[in-house]
C-alpha cells in the first residue's frame, strides 16, 4: 500500500523562505537575514537554512555572495518547463515555435556554414524520403526543423526547440492519424523554398517562410 511521504524539513524551509518572498517581504535585490535569523522564525537548524537557500538559489530565486550574504534575484521561482508543457495545447507550443522558428530562420540565413548547410539539406533529403509513414516523418520534419535552428549558432534558442519536441512529437502524430492526408508535394516545396533562402543567406524570406509555414499548421488544427 502506498505511504504518505514526509517532506524533508529543508524543501518546507524554502517553501515558506520561497512563500515570504512571493509575498513581499524582501524586495529584489534585497539582502536576506542571516541564518542565525532565519533559523528560530523557521524552527529548523541552521543547517537545514542553508540547505533551504542552496535550493532557492539553483532554482534562481536567491544568490549567495561570499562575504556579502544572500540576496533576493527573482520575485518567483519558474514553473518546472515539462509541467508547462505538459498543461499547453498545440496551438499554443506552435505559436511559441513561430516565435522561436521565425527568428532563427533568420538567423541561419545570415549565419550558417557549409557544414550547416550540408545538414540542413541531409535532413531535407531525409524528409523527403519518409513522407509515407506518420512517425518517420514527423521525426524527419523535426530533424530539418532542428538543423534551422542548430544553424542560427543560438544555443538557447536550440536549447527551448528541444524542450518543445517531446511534446510536439506526440501531439503531431495524434494530429496526422486524424486528418490523413500529409507529406504532399507543396508541403515539401515549402520546405525546400526554406532551405534555399538560408542557402541563399535571404535573412527575411527565411523568416516569412517559417512563419507563414506554421501558421499554416496551426490554421488546420482550427
Amino acid at each position: 500500500m502506498p505511504q504518505v511521504k514526509r517532506t524533508p524539513l529543508a524543501d518546507q524551509a524554502a517553501e515558506l523562505l520561497l512563500e515570504r518572498i512571493r509575498a513581499g517581504e524582501w524586495k529584489l535585490g534585497e539582502k536576506l537575514p542571516g541564518e542565525t535569523t532565519l533559523a528560530p522564525q523557521l524552527g529548523v537548524g541552521r543547517s537545514t537554512v542553508r540547505e533551504a537557500i542552496r535550493q532557492l538559489a539553483g532554482r534562481g530565486v536567491l544568490a549567495s555572495r561570499q562575504g556579502a550574504g544572500v540576496f533576493v534575484t527573482a520575485l518567483d521561482a519558474p514553473e518546472d518547463w515539462d509541467a508547462v508543457l505538459r498543461r499547453s495545447d498545440i496551438a499554443t507550443v506552435i505559436e511559441a515555435r513561430i516565435a522561436i522558428e521565425s527568428e532563427a530562420a533568420a538567423l541561419a540565413a545570415a549565419r550558417r556554414t557549409p557544414a550547416d548547410l550540408r545538414a540542413i539539406r541531409r535532413a531535407l533529403a531525409r524528409r523527403s524520403e519518409h513522407r509515407s509513414e506518420i512517425e518517420s516523418h514527423v521525426d524527419t520534419d523535426t530533424e530539418f526543423h532542428r538543423a534551422i535552428v542548430a544553424a542560427a549558432h543560438n544555443p538557447i534558442l536550440l536549447e527551448l526547440f528541444d524542450g518543445f519536441t517531446p511534446r510536439l512529437r506526440a501531439a503531431m502524430i495524434e494530429m496526422l492519424r486524424l486528418r490523413k492526408r500529409f507529406g504532399g508535394e507543396a508541403d515539401h516545396d515549402t520546405h525546400v523554398e526554406l532551405a534555399d533562402a538560408i542557402a541563399g543567406r535571404d535573412e527575411a524570406a527565411a523568416a516569412a517562410l517559417s512563419r507563414a509555414h506554421l501558421r499554416s499548421m496551426q490554421e488546420s488544427l482550427g
